[in-house]
């Protein structure tokens, strides 16, 4: 695979594929890290490890697509076919609990027209795209009938419809 073979031999970059088309993944404010650090902690605590993974710039698949999310959590045992195969990406094609993409000036509007859509046609079960800058976070959350609801939180607490054991207190992830 062209894609695996660049990505293993460029450890300067973040590559994604995109219909087919290389696209450097941009990197980020200090602001959108403090999020992917306190959001990975906050996972990291609630999350059963025996039961899922928290994957930093994991890779999701789609038909000659493959995004890095900012963030995602992952089914452990969907792991089991990339254990042991030291030259094979972890490239995840099923449905995920949770996706998590972090706000930034270069791929804010990217995310949600392009990212977003295809994580619903994956039926990825949750999509976040998080706002350090205006401290929102708006939740796509997959519907019994495949559409998607969208709300967007200002303050509170969210709860993962998909990890029922997970609550994301908006005051502390957005901490300074």
């Amino acid at each position: 695979m062209e894609y695996q073979e660049l990505v293993f031999s460029d450890d300067e970059r973040d590559w994604e594929l995109i219909e087919g088309q290389l696209r450097i993944k941009p990197g980020q404010t200090w602001e959108a890290g403090e999020i992917l650090t306190a959001l990975n902690s906050l996972l990291c605590k609630q999350l059963d490890r025996r039961r899922y993974r928290v994957r930093i710039g994991g890779r999701v698949r789609w038909p000659g697509t493959i995004f890095r999310p900012d963030v995602s959590v992952v089914p452990a045992e969907l792991g089991d076919e990339f254990r042991g195969r030291p030259g094979v990406l972890a490239i995840f094609s099923e449905p995920l609990p949770l996706v998590v993409e972090v706000w930034s000036r270069s791929t804010g509007n990217y995310d949600v027209d392009a990212k977003v859509p295809i994580y619903q046609r994956r039926s990825d079960l949750e999509i976040w795209q998080i706002h350090p800058y205006e401290r929102t976070v708006t939740v796509w959350r997959r519907q019994d009938d495949g559409s998607y609801d969208e709300n967007i939180y200002r303050a509170g607490v969210i709860q993962p419809a998909a990890l029922p054991d997970v609550s994301i207190d908006l005051a502390r992830l957005f901490e300074e």
